[in-house]
Parts: C-alpha cells; structure tokens; sequence
C-alpha cells in the first residue's frame, strides 16, 4: 500500500567531494575560504527544486561554478542533466526521485545507490559527502544498510542529516510517549523501521564519515512536521560508528520543517561543514 504524506516533503541533497583533483594552484579563482577538491551535491526526494536554495548558496558563496542534475525513474535508471567537467570543483548534483511519495524505503535506498553507482563508474568519483532533507535521511539509511562496504560505491566522508525521521513519522508510524536517552540517543520505544535500521550500529563504516544531525524546534517539540525525539534517535544508530558526531538545534519561525532547507543559517552550517577550512 503506497502513503502518501502531502505535508512531509520527500527532499535530500547528497553533496558528494571527489578529494582527489588538481593541485589547490590550478583553481585559484576560486574563494580561499573553502577547501576546493573535485566535489558534486545532489538531492533527492520531493524533487530537486525543494534543495535549490541551499545550492544557490552554495553557488553564491564562491563554493562552487558546477550544477548538475540527476533524475532517477520508478525503476531507478538515472539521466544526469550533463556530465560533471573533469576538473570541477565541488560540483552540486541535485537528484530528482520522480517517484518521491514512495515510503519503501528499502527501495529509496537503492534510488540512491543507483545515482552513488553512476558517479562513481562514469564519473570516477571516490570520495562523496552527503546531505539529506527530510525522508531523504531513510533512504540514506537504508543506502548504508545495503551497501556501507559495497566498494562499487564512492567513500563517504561527511553526512548531513536535515529533520530527519529516522524514528517514525508524525500521525503515519511515530511511537506513542517514547523518550530518548540524550547520552546516547536510544529511543525507548521503536517504530518497524528504526529496529530494522539498529543493524547500522555494526555496519555503518567504522570511523570514517563525520556526521551533523539538524533538526528544528518551533517551540512544541516538532519542526511541525517531524518530532524532535524521531531526529534524535540518528545518534544511537550512527554515532558509536562514526568518525565525529554532532548535534545542532535550530530555534526560531527558520526551524519549521519547509523552512529549514531555505533558512541562512542552515545553508551556512552546510557550507561550513563540508567546505569551509
């Protein structure tokens, strides 16, 4: 049975840096501020316009001169809109899911792996950072669970996770009076698919990927559409594996869930994270 969840926008962004490129001299017209290396971004889920405003930041800030995007089909076949030069540097794949309602997760994942799979065969990618908005963060989730060790796939090194409801969905499959551990993010109640993804906690890659978890809080506990406790249940299944792991709330009319991938101070926590010096 298919959900459809009209107030929960499906979008992530997958920022994927190629750390092997020409020598820092070759780019110098390029802004100082940010550690330059052959890098690409996309998104996925609600469509690709849902990310575009943290892209065009990116762009404005000197990031970045490379914009790609990527379509992926019920089917997972995936078009790119062009190919990434050679030599760019930090370019921006944004990724459209056309099926982007779908909750099998299962099959996000592989939405994902068929775009990280392009990447790293035709494009010669081997190094990616990667930023999800929304339900985007179950299907990076789900990725991981299948393919964390696949070496047909480019190596993570950075995630961002962006109102992520990795233990349910509000009014669709959010347990009912869970806590969280705030020491180590375990929910005391867990929906289907979070015990499913308490596999991570032995497969995600081993002291490799730094991680920043943002989720929102408008003042009652939610970002009005995703739970407060649902984004910070990531720690308990990624932060024992991963290489750093840290935490940001974001207050204030910015933290509502639409709002997020279009406030400044998230586009500026992005851009510090995975390129600033």
């Amino acid at each position: 049975m298919k959900h459809h969840f009209s107030y929960l926008t499906l979008a992530a962004t997958i920022t994927i840096s190629l750390l092997a490129g020409m020598p820092l001299s070759a780019h110098a017209a390029l802004s100082h501020r940010f550690r330059q290396s052959t890098t690409a971004t996309h998104g996925y889920g609600s469509g690709a316009h849902a990310e575009r405003h943290m892209v065009n930041a990116a762009v404005n800030a000197g990031v970045t001169k490379t914009v790609v995007s990527a379509n992926v089909d019920a089917n997972g076949h995936v078009t790119f809109s062009k190919k990434i030069p050679r030599h760019a540097i930090n370019p921006i794949v944004m990724v459209n899911f056309e099926d982007n309602e779908n909750t099998n997760y299962s099959q996000d994942g592989q939405y994902v792996a068929s775009v990280l799979h392009h990447l790293k065969t035709v494009d010669h990618i081997k190094n990616v950072n990667l930023e999800a908005h929304s339900m985007g963060n179950m299907a990076l989730a789900y990725y991981f669970l299948k393919n964390a060790h696949n070496k047909q796939m480019p190596r993570v090194r950075k995630q961002l996770d962006l109102a992520a409801p990795m233990n349910g969905i509000q009014g669709y499959d959010l347990p009912v009076n869970f806590t969280v551990n705030q020491q180590t993010g375990k929910p005391s109640v867990m929906s289907a698919n979070y015990r499913q993804m308490t596999q991570l906690r032995h497969l995600y890659p081993k002291n490799q990927v730094k991680i920043l978890n943002i989720y929102g809080n408008v003042g009652n506990r939610t970002d009005n559409q995703v739970d407060v406790r649902s984004a910070q249940s990531l720690k308990y299944l990624e932060s024992n594996r991963a290489k750093s792991f840290r935490e940001k709330k974001i207050t204030g009319p910015g933290a509502d869930h639409v709002q997020l991938h279009r406030n400044p101070e998230v586009d500026q926590l992005l851009i510090q994270f995975f390129w600033g010096k």
